[in-house]
Formats: C-alpha cells, sequence, structure tokens
C-alpha cells in the first residue's frame, strides 16, 4: 500500500501591521482668539488713542493684576450676578484660597486704591488702565472667555460734572476712533435707601407676570430683583417694556444729582437718550449709569461698545472709607469688530516706507550695517536678507507696497554707490552710499508734506 503523501503546508509570510498614528493638531480653546499680525494695526490706533485721551483728561496708568482673591469680587459684583454664579474661572491656589482670574477691573483698581492709600493724595484720582479680563461665559459676536477693557475710573468726587465728563469723554473718544454713530444710553438708579420702594414695586410687577418670564428671572425675583430689567431673554423684554421706571421713585437727592448730569451734557451738546430700564449687571453701581451703543443696535445693548457709572458705596464696601467714585470700561473687540465693520480707515503706523535689497556677500555685510544705522534713525525699513535674487527680493517689495527700494549691488559696493528705486513711478537714481539715510529723510519728508497738502 502506498505511503499518503503528507500534506504540504504553504508558508504564511508573517506580515508586521503598522499603526498610521496622526498627531492631532493642538486647536483653540473655545472662546478664545488669535490676534493676528493683520488685525494689530487696529489695536495700535485703539490704544494709541486711549493713551491720548487718558494723558490729555489727566489719567495716570494702572495695572492691576490678572489674578485677585475670589471674595473680592463675591462682594463687589455681588453674589446674585450672573458673573458670580456662572462666569468666573476660579480655583483652589495652594495656601491662597480660592483665586479668580479678574472678570473685571474696578473691583481691583478699588482695591488699589484702598491697599496703596490713594485716599491721601489730592482728591479726586484719576486713573486709567487697559489688559484682558476673564468670563466663562458661552462665547458668541461680541463675546469671548478672554477679552481685553480699557477703563477710565475718577475716584473721590460726588460732583455730578465728574459723571458728565466720564461720558463726554467716551463721546469723543469714539467720534475720534471714526465711530459716530453711537447711541449713549443713560439712566438713575439711585441709592440704596431710594431703590428699597422701587424693587418692592417692581417684584410686585413681575410676580403678576411670573408665567412669561424666564426661569432666571424667577430666581432674580427672590435673590437680586434690579437684576430683572438686565435680562437679555425675549420673552423678558417683553414683559420688562411695561415694568415700572426707577426714575419715578428717586429721592430729590438722587433726582437732583441726575438732572445736574444730564444739564452738564445738554450744554456741551452731547446727545444721549434716557433708557429707564438700563441698570447695568452688576451690584456696586449707584445712581448715573450709562452705556454707549451702536446706532443700529438700539433697540438693545447686546453688543453695548462700552458701559460705566457711579459707584459711590463701593470703597466703603471693600474696607475704604466713604469715597464717591464713577467710571467706565470699554470693549475692546467690540469696538475693533465695529471699525471693521464701519469700514474705518486705519492707518498703519508700523507699515514699512523702505525695502533693502541686495546682492552678493559683500552687498550683503553692507547692507546689514545700514539696516542697523537706518533703524537707530528711526526710518521703517524691512529686508529679507535670505534671498539672494533680486527679482524675488522686489516681488516681496510690491507686496509690502513700500515707497522706495535700496539696491546694493557688487558695482554699487565698489563705487560707494547705491540705487534708490521709486516703486510706484519706477524712476531710479544712484547716490552716494554714505548719504543714503540723509537722503532717505528728505524724500520721506516731501512725501510726507505732499500728502497733507492733498488732504
Amino acid at each position: 500500500m502506498p505511503r499518503a503523501k503528507k500534506e504540504q503546508k504553504i508558508p504564511v509570510k508573517k506580515v508586521k501591521k503598522t499603526i498610521k498614528t496622526t498627531l492631532k493638531t493642538p486647536q483653540l480653546l473655545r472662546g478664545f482668539k488669535d490676534i493676528l499680525p493683520t488685525e494689530q494695526k487696529y489695536w495700535d490706533f485703539v490704544r494709541k488713542t486711549a493713551e491720548s485721551f487718558a494723558n490729555g483728561y489727566g489719567f495716570s496708568m494702572i495695572e492691576p493684576p490678572i489674578l485677585e482673591e475670589a471674595n473680592l469680587f463675591v462682594r463687589s459684583i455681588g453674589k446674585g450676578t450672573d458673573i458670580v454664579e456662572k462666569e468666573m474661572f476660579s480655583f483652589t491656589d495652594q495656601g491662597q484660597g480660592t483665586v479668580v482670574m479678574r472678570p473685571e477691573a474696578t473691583a481691583s483698581i478699588v482695591r488699589a486704591y484702598i491697599n496703596h492709600g490713594m485716599i491721601n493724595l489730592p482728591q479726586p484720582v484719576k486713573l486709567y488702565y487697559w489688559g484682558q479680563m476673564f468670563r466663562r461665559e458661552r462665547p458668541q459676536s461680541g463675546r469671548q472667555r478672554q477679552f481685553h477693557q480699557l477703563g477710565f475710573e475718577i475716584l473721590g468726587n460726588d460732583n455730578p460734572v465728574i459723571d458728565a465728563q466720564i461720558i463726554a469723554i467716551m463721546n469723543n473718544f469714539y467720534r475720534q476712533l471714526g465711530l459716530d454713530q453711537i447711541s449713549i444710553q443713560i439712566n438713575s438708579i439711585g441709592c440704596p435707601e431710594c431703590r428699597k420702594n422701587y424693587i418692592q414695586e417692581l417684584v410686585t410687577y413681575y410676580r403678576s407676570k411670573r408665567k412669561l418670564i424666564c426661569e432666571d428671572c424667577k430666581k432674580r425675583l427672590t435673590k437680586n430683583p434690579l437684576r430683572l430689567l438686565d435680562c437679555k431673554n425675549q420673552s423678558c423684554e417683553f414683559v420688562k417694556n411695561e415694568a415700572p421706571q426707577i426714575i419715578d421713585w428717586l429721592d430729590d437727592e438722587c433726582k437732583d444729582h441726575f438732572m445736574k448730569v444730564v444739564n452738564y451734557l445738554d450744554e456741551l451738546n452731547i446727545s444721549y437718550k434716557l433708557n429707564p430700564y438700563l441698570v447695568r449687571g452688576l451690584d456696586y453701581y449707584t445712581r448715573t449709569v450709562f452705556e454707549i451703543w451702536p446706532n443700529e443696535k438700539e433697540e438693545g445693548a447686546q453688543s453695548a461698545l462700552a458701559a460705566g457709572g457711579r459707584y459711590d458705596g463701593l470703597v466703603e464696601l471693600l474696607g475704604g472709607r466713604p469715597t464717591p467714585a464713577v467710571g467706565v470700561a470699554v470693549g475692546i473687540e467690540r469696538t475693533i469688530s465695529q471699525l471693521r465693520k464701519n469700514e474705518v480707515k486705519v492707518i498703519d503706523e508700523n507699515k514699512p516706507e523702505i525695502f533693502l535689497a541686495q546682492i552678493g556677500d559683500q552687498a550683503k555685510i553692507k547692507t546689514l550695517q545700514l539696516f542697523e544705522k537706518m533703524r537707530q534713525e528711526k526710518i521703517n525699513v524691512v529686508e529679507n536678507f535670505a534671498k539672494d535674487s533680486l527679482k524675488s527680493q522686489l516681488e516681496l517689495a510690491n507686496k509690502l507696497k513700500v515707497k522706495y527700494a535700496l539696491i546694493l549691488g557688487q558695482k554699487e559696493v565698489i563705487d560707494g554707490t547705491i540705487l534708490i528705486r521709486d516703486m510706484e513711478s519706477g524712476v531710479q537714481e544712484v547716490i552716494d552710499f554714505n548719504k543714503t539715510v540723509q537722503e532717505l529723510k528728505k524724500k520721506l519728508a516731501n512725501n510726507s508734506a505732499d500728502n497733507q497738502t492733498i488732504d
């Protein structure tokens, strides 16, 4: 019997499995934003205008820290406010307790005023700030979790002329920026004493409309009734329009204060709109409150560009001596957004005027030296020393829209000269290399004079 053939096994090649891994590109956190180089001219424009106003009106710069004790804002802003209840970035710091990334700056300014004994300075004390704030609210148009504010604060005087001056500063500030079409909304919320009867009347009215208001407003009925008028919910807006007006409940002193504020504004020919339902969202406000709206937003304050008011009790509340005060905060992102929306022309003061081109190693050495000399003379010059091709360098000069290109090649190095090309007309001239800075200053000065004549 023949032997059975062994079953032949076919060798199987072992294939190494390779796991393809791709690294995910890191993304921005929700509610945060990069401020790109193309946007910087707007930021520079607003910042320089702010500095000019601060200097012109006698304000001194103050820079409070980003981190503060949580209790500072709980006491000042109020437990029943949305900021304290929902929006603060807070965490426990070992040995420091609960700390907060500042959601606004007025409380920090008041803390600094008390800590550093500023009450002993000549009053009023005028301070301004520029910095980042943080609120963990729902990101939307005009609202980010990290944002910037500019603020003007006047501490140590209760004269209504100070209220009017702060509002006038804002009016003039936005006109200087080129945003003429703004609406100044103004109201008085009185003092704590004259608000008591009004709040009782307000609660009675809202209880009769309880079925129509949002869940947050139902909570506000018992926790913080004045915030009922600050709700942006559409159904609550309808109820608010029929609510009692606080202006009818002001005592004689608060009414007199408010009348003087609006009289000063009238004398300054500043247009404003009396808004009886404007209360602001923070507990520390007293008497005058106001907001700056883009004109097309006159039916709603969701995109207020700036807001402020008087806070006469805050210094005492935080442990200082009784000190009246008034201030305003400007939303920088919203202001810049409005500038872009209105197509306000903003000059980029950092835009280069000169491009420095070179061909060859010796020319590169000379242009490196020339670049430093021009920079020291404050001539706005740009270059690309990494490129050797004259064509690619001049293409970049065209993209940057510079007025002049300086060209230095081997021949110019030997001759001790440099070529100046007018990038608009294409006209070229050769000048002494040692007179480059002097000649350029003349040309740039002549151009500036010609532009002013045209304007």
